[in-house]
């Protein structure tokens, strides 16, 4: 509808400053010729949107203008209480502030919208706690104190001092670290900093303290965090002590392995059907687990450490049940 568009024009212009028609037309997904017809119209309504000239110009609001725009349409309000179920939030520490947001976007409806937006909202459910297995997906815990002081030092663009248990056999450290964002994955919240100019991500319930300092941060003043998350990711795959495990693998099981390794490197298939694979995994321990979990669908043909590894454990688990108890 045209008065969403109008409003979410307003909301552009307040949010970047000043952005050209070519811009606008890009983020609203209208032609330059539309926008220029959505300008006039606010114009003639009041709304103290200007034109500058030049390489640099475009159209911004005056100076200090601001105006509310509460009117959500029913599929907007739903899509803010459906995102206000998600856990995600929790990992930040801002599972308080997101339910008193939901109450004010509820309030904030037109009494025909609101029932209906609400009776919508409880017929979805995303990720709960338990699986259809009834375990528990448990989120980490994140003392609100500790998520408050990194919201601030990551939207204020300060530094970071940190007390920090990188693993559970190693002391904690202090570090002073210049945050850039914050990623949140199955319910796991992780800053991304630098440190001494060097990548780093610090899992936020491994921050046993927290305290935002004063001096700026060194960072860009802007970041795509999905891209920066994705070359981390792409990082810590190719590092540490990582094994490449040579096996075979009943096809029905092919996915289970493949959300489980950290890379499936080549694949091919067997004259008996079954899947003959390169995997990669983080560690010896990793791969042990991984194929364990896979039972008689899979078999372990290399290296040979772990073939004798999953001998004993198999060994272990017959002998244990192989007298009456």
């Amino acid at each position: 509808m045209r008065a969403d568009r109008l409003v979410s024009l307003v909301l552009l212009l307040r949010q970047h400053g000043r952005l050209s028609a070519t811009a606008l037309a890009r983020e609203l997904e209208v032609s330059t010729r539309t926008v220029l017809r959505d300008i006039e119209a606010l114009s003639a309504a009041g709304v103290p949107v200007y034109a500058e000239r030049g390489r640099h110009g475009g159209f911004a609001l005056l100076p200090g203008f601001r105006t509310e725009l509460t009117g959500l349409n029913p599929d907007e309000a739903l899509a803010l209480l459906v995102a206000g179920s998600r856990r995600g939030a929790q990992a930040f520490g801002l599972g308080s502030a997101l339910a008193s947001a939901m109450l004010k976007v509820v309030d904030a409806l037109p009494e025909s919208y609101r029932a209906t937006a609400a009776g919508a909202a409880e017929r979805l459910l995303i990720d709960p706690e338990t699986d259809l297995l009834s375990r528990r997906l448990a989120a980490e815990e994140v003392p609100d104190a500790i998520a408050a002081e990194v919201l601030r030092a990551v939207f204020a663009g300060h530094k970071l001092r940190i007390h920090y248990a990188a693993a559970a056999d190693r002391s904690p450290e202090w570090r002073t670290v210049d945050p850039i964002g914050l990623v949140t994955v199955r319910d796991r919240g992780y800053l991304l900093a630098t440190r001494s100019g060097a990548d780093r991500t610090y899992r936020l319930s491994r921050i046993l303290a927290a305290e935002e300092l004063p001096e700026p941060a060194q960072r860009p003043d802007r970041v795509d965090l999905d891209r920066a998350w994705q070359e981390r990711s792409t990082r810590f795959r190719s590092g540490g002590d990582q094994v490449t495990v040579l096996l075979r693998l009943d096809p029905a099981r092919r996915e289970e392995l493949a959300g489980t390794a950290l890379a499936v490197h080549t694949e091919s298939c067997d004259a008996d059907g079954w899947l003959r694979m390169e995997a990669g995994f983080q560690d010896g321990r990793h791969a042990l687990w991984a194929l364990w979990q896979l039972g008689l669908a899979a078999e372990a043909l290399d290296p040979p450490w772990l073939r004798a590894a999953l001998h004993d454990r198999a060994t272990a688990l017959a002998t244990r049940y192989g007298t009456p108890s």
